[in-house]
């Protein structure tokens, strides 16, 4: 009896994109590192599913039909932190925080001195 691995190797999937036919492996391969990438990017969890249908066809032959569904994790909703005015307007800054002066430095960075020990 060989692995899964070996089993499939030769199974192709069409590519949901391109359209080209894909080593299975290769195909769910892409789809997992995309949902690791994700999961660390929202620090939530998703699921990848391979489904593998097998079905007698003719000649002693096997219809092999692979299936990859990947469900992403759900980002937080795009918001953004406003605050009321006493007019019932929302502005993008808070309005009871004082507002700092700040300027562009004038003269121009010097070099620092090295010394050995």
């Amino acid at each position: 009896m060989k692995p899964i691995h070996d089993n499939l190797k030769s199974v192709r999937i069409e590519d949901d994109e391109t359209g080209d036919l894909l080593p299975l492996l290769d195909y769910a391969g892409q789809k997992f590192s995309n949902l690791v990438k994700a999961v660390v990017d929202t620090n939530k969890g998703g699921t990848i599913t391979l489904k593998v249908t097998v079905r007698p066809s003719t000649a002693g032959a096997l219809a092999v039909k692979p299936e990859v569904r990947v469900t992403l994790p759900k980002g937080a909703p795009a918001e953004a932190l406003l605050w009321p005015t006493p007019d019932g307007n929302l502005v993008a800054e808070d309005p009871r925080q004082n507002k700092l002066e700040l300027r562009p430095i004038q003269n121009a960075p010097r070099e620092l001195k090295t010394t050995t020990a």
